[in-house]
């Protein structure tokens, strides 16, 4: 049994908060706001093992140690870290898809495309992709928050799909694109940025994304396909075989337009 179409929506929430934390830098409004709802206790998708537990409660007890007025050093050490991880890629990392499956570590490649391709195809374009190219952190968690947004509002046959297809590629387009870079990219800022918050921040998105995808495999009652085998689907088929669907995203700062 598929997830209802209520809990489609409330996970699409929880990846539109995960990508707006990263999405520009921190403000005192921001964290104070994080302190007063408790996060991640917000979240609707709650972590189901140990490794979850442990990085939810992280979170947690960082987001409860916040000041009440943080100052400017420790406003400016957010800062740097934001800086460092997101721009200006000081600590040897990418937010981007293709830094990460380039042989030489380079940006805007091959993945950057494939992601324009499936944003194209649902009338999607990013506003600038020297500024922040296709396939960044950021534009791969929204553009996976209205998949399922778009789940939780449709009806049960859409374009010849029906919901089962429709969860079906949803975990493709984890598997391909976001889940094949981003535990490396979590890990690897996690060990090397300053902050406390921000190494939570990206361990919790990960852990999210692998719970999603670990969900979406029990409801289809299919097993989750390990990541060679993901590997040699890729290299057989190397045009990216996601099936676009139609969706909007909801308007913001850096988000793709139409």
């Amino acid at each position: 049994m598929m997830p209802s179409a209520e809990v489609a929506l409330a996970w699409s929430e929880d990846l539109v908060t995960l990508a707006l934390l990263q999405d520009r830098e921190l403000t005192p409004a921001v964290l104070a706001e994080l302190k007063l709802i408790g996060f991640p206790d917000n979240l609707s998708m709650l972590p189901k093992d140990e490794r979850q537990l442990q990085v939810f409660e992280g979170m947690r007890q960082l987001v409860a140690d916040l000041p009440e007025a943080p100052d400017m050093a420790f406003m400016d050490d957010l800062a740097a870290d934001f800086a460092a991880i997101y721009l200006t890629g000081a600590l040897d990392v990418s937010p981007s898809e293709s830094f990460w499956l380039s042989d030489e570590r380079l940006v805007c490649q091959e993945p950057m495309f494939d992601m324009r391709k499936l944003y194209a195809a649902d009338g999607l374009a990013v506003p600038d992709w020297r500024m922040r190219p296709d396939d960044h952190l950021v534009f791969q968690l929204q553009f996976v928050a209205r998949r399922l947004e778009r789940l939780g509002t449709k009806s049960l046959v859409d374009n010849g799909l029906t919901i089962d297809n429709q969860w079906r590629s949803l975990a493709m387009l984890l598997d391909h694109h976001l889940l094949r870079w981003l535990p490396d990219f979590a890990s690897r800022v996690s060990a090397r940025c300053d902050t406390g918050l921000y190494a939570a921040l990206v361990l919790l998105t990960e852990a999210w994304c692998e719970q999603l995808r670990d969900l979406v495999a029990l409801h289809l009652g299919e097993l989750r396909p390990s990541k060679e085998e993901i590997e040699a689907i890729l290299r057989s088929h190397p045009a990216d075989e996601v099936k676009a669907e139609p969706i909007r995203f909801m308007p913001g700062i850096g988000g793709p337009s139409w």
